[in-house]
């Protein structure tokens, strides 16, 4: 392959990338799909994935170049699907549109693709390849290639913190930390996760929303509350908003579940340990919701939690230039840690400024797998 042909499958596959991103607060719990279609070097068509259950991105591009599609090279950022799902495999309508090339970011972790959409473009005669900007197709969808790997969701922990590392004043007072940039920032992280979990601590203390507002079309996420005795009132605000709530807990008092349930809660009953949700237990029961992104926003002792499990894949931390004293309660509750050996290591993936604020974005990849603490 030339050099100037390599050069125009970057070109065009970033243009898929670019598409795909349109869908990245609507498409849970399918993956954000982006299309190009290329004649004679040329764009005749492009598509991406909008919402679940409506066409893919490849079926969205072949109806915008119609007859043009023949011999096109397709740019796509997942593998075409082969399978029926919600709708017909992607690769039939690809052959059948006549395209010559298609070449695609990635394969589909999924295992009913797995590489058999490419196989079988290839039995078609059409050429095939794959693993261009692989790395910035894999970014758009860290929790459906998780999900569909190691069968759990990508959990982000969500944090807002003053200079000198406090969340809140000793009285429980934080409104606000960070500035409205910061905030809205938030409400961005929100619409590209599938779930908000949240602990009843900060429900019965703030009576939170949990919603995404933001002005573009959002997928609202589920809110997830970890109430291990139930104690959640049925007049909650977030009961009655989009998205839905889902409250897992130990308790199986069939008149406290079906007051939540009645005023519009799901409640599952799960495994759990000295009387609270085994977090574990909760990772599978969200991966069974098809949930691919969850963000964490919760008090230090839960966010402290899933840390030491073993279950955070990133963290995203707000600083604001405050100093807010002694007194004032701490980012993070991790019991045990006494020597520097026990330290969890940290790499810091990204810094930027955020209004008056900065924002750090942190990978947590050393700890997975190596706690067992439960909530």
């Amino acid at each position: 392959m030339s050099e100037a042909v390599s050069i125009a499958d970057q070109r065009f596959m970033a243009r898929a990338i670019q598409l795909a991103q349109r869908g990245l607060y609507t498409t849970d719990p399918n993956p954000r799909v982006g299309c190009v279609l290329v004649k004679n070097g040329e764009v005749v068509g492009e598509g991406w994935h909008q919402r679940a259950g409506k066409a893919h991105a490849e079926i969205n591009a072949l109806n915008a170049a119609g007859a043009q599609a023949k011999d096109a090279t397709a740019y796509i950022t997942l593998e075409p699907c082969c399978h029926h799902g919600r709708t017909p495999p992607c690769s039939e309508a690809l052959i059948a549109a006549g395209v010559s090339r298609v070449v695609a970011a990635m394969e589909d972790p999924n295992p009913q693709v797995a590489g058999q959409g490419l196989a079988q473009l290839q039995q078609a005669g059409i050429e095939t390849r794959s693993g261009v900007l692989q790395a910035q197709a894999e970014a758009l969808n860290p929790g459906f290639i998780q999900r569909m790997r190691s069968g759990r969701p990508y959990v982000r922990g969500k944090l807002a913190m003053s200079l000198d590392g406090r969340t809140a004043m000793a009285s429980g007072e934080s409104q606000w930390i960070t500035g409205t940039e910061a905030r809205q920032d938030v409400h961005r992280l929100r619409a590209r996760s599938a779930a908000i979990v949240t602990g009843i601590g900060t429900v019965l203390a703030d009576d939170p929303s949990l919603t995404a507002r933001l002005d573009e079309d959002v997928q609202q996420p589920l809110r997830v509350v970890l109430d291990s005795q139930l104690r959640m009132s049925p007049a909650a605000k977030m009961l009655s908003l989009p998205g839905g709530t889902l409250v897992l807990t130990v308790n199986s008092d069939e008149q406290k579940n079906a007051a939540l349930r009645d005023a519009g809660a799901e409640v599952e009953v799960l495994a759990g340990n000295q009387g609270r949700v085994d977090l574990h237990a909760v990772m599978d029961c969200l991966a069974r919701h098809d949930i691919n992104e969850i963000l964490v926003e919760a008090g230090a002792t839960l966010c402290g939690s899933f840390l030491q499990a073993g279950l955070v894949d990133e963290l995203v931390v707000y600083m604001a230039p405050l100093l807010m004293g002694s007194d004032a309660r701490g980012l993070l509750n991790l019991p045990g840690v006494e020597k520097m050996a026990q330290a969890t290591k940290l790499e810091i993936a990204d810094v930027r400024a955020v209004g008056k604020d900065w924002r750090m974005q942190i990978k947590v990849d050393n700890c997975r797998g190596k706690g067992t603490d439960k909530r």
